[in-house]
């Protein structure tokens, strides 16, 4: 692959923050009501697209900037180093007369909690369909981004973070069955909106969030035929009264649906809330804090959104005062995202 790109593809996902009704858009649920909020940073995707010079034999490389990594996949794909990614590329079915290295990167931290794993397939995928014939949705990629995760690695994967990369803003998702959902998103003012984007603060709790025994033994209550799942529904509660708040640009109730969802979250395992969030959370409050929401599923590490008071210096004193808590929490800096994938070539002969 040494000759200079004949396309070069780009796009751009958004992660997302503050799911309220998360542990509802699974299939143990079967029906969900999930508010979320796209914000960038964006995950991105970039391909170097050549003309082969093998037929039948495409050679594919791997830039995985945020580990260093750079290797090519070999024929046929195995999922070895970096099994996503090359789940992606295997579920494509692409020319074999093209050579690509698709060069993928986050400022995200690995395991926020944020949706940056879906983030980055729906970039990936949303750029390796502008090599096939015909187009697809971002709907449609993102339930194959979904498809990728649970047919192709046989993982544990709700619908929502998929769906909140492709389509951004802040989104209200309707499962009415598995995996089966509406997506609205809320057009709001730009008063309520850049009054949000200020009070919004997500902090990385300093290590990456994975699976757990937890989330297992929580998933484990609900698999079973005839099992109660009441517990779900203060979560889809929580996501109808916060998609009511922002509405009415009430960032009281809007907090206090977030407090709602966390609390259903630690009745679902008291694990799911960790003691490094709790931190956080305590901190906020000194500070004035109207809500909080432990992001993803909750657990070890990971990430919490805050949705902060009126004035400027609560947050401010919050945000000084963290690294004093933990050196290892940071603050992430976020913007609301008004987009969802976007595909686009630059030109290649620069």
């Amino acid at each position: 692959m040494k000759q200079p790109p004949s396309r070069i593809i780009n796009a751009t996902a958004p992660i997302r923050i503050c799911d309220l009704g998360g542990w509802t858009d699974t299939w143990f649920a079967e029906r969900g009501s999930i508010l979320n909020i796209g914000v960038y940073p964006y995950a991105e995707a970039q391909l170097f697209v050549r003309r082969g010079d093998r037929p039948g034999k495409r050679e594919v490389v791997i830039h995985a900037e945020n580990y260093g990594e750079r290797y090519a996949l070999p024929t046929p794909i195995e999922y070895d180093k970096h099994p996503l990614l090359e789940a992606c590329l295997d579920i494509m079915e692409l020319p074999d007369t093209l050579d690509f290295e698709v060069n993928l990167f986050s400022i995200a931290p690995p395991g926020c909690s944020t949706g940056t794993s879906a983030a980055i397939s729906v970039a990936l995928l949303g750029a390796l369909d502008m090599l096939t014939p015909g187009r697809m949705t971002p709907h449609e990629i993102a339930l194959l981004a979904q498809r990728v995760e649970t047919e192709k690695l046989g993982l544990q994967c709700g619908i929502q973070d998929q769906l909140a990369s492709a389509y951004g803003g802040i989104c209200y998702i309707d499962m009415h069955k598995y995996p089966n959902a509406s997506v609205s998103q809320l057009w709001l003012s730009n008063r309520i909106w850049w009054e949000l984007e200020r009070r919004l603060v997500l902090v990385y709790l300093g290590r990456s969030h994975s699976s757990s025994e937890v989330h297992g033994k929580v998933i484990s209550r609900f698999e079973a035929s005839g099992s109660d799942k009441s517990s779900l529904e203060p979560l889809r509660r929580a996501a109808k009264e916060g998609k009511d708040a922002l509405y009415r640009g009430d960032f009281e109730a809007f907090g206090n649906a977030m407090k709602a969802n966390t609390e259903a979250q630690r009745a679902l395992h008291p694990a799911l809330i960790s003691p490094e969030a709790e931190t956080v959370i305590a901190l906020a409050k000194k500070h004035g804090a109207l809500g909080w929401k432990v992001n993803g599923a909750g657990g070890n590490g990971g990430s919490v959104t805050l949705l902060c008071g009126t004035e400027n210096t609560g947050k401010r004193a919050f945000i000084k005062e963290l690294p004093e808590v933990n050196p290892a929490f940071r603050v992430l800096p976020i913007y609301l995202s008004r987009f969802g994938l976007r595909q686009w070539e630059s030109p290649a002969s620069e």
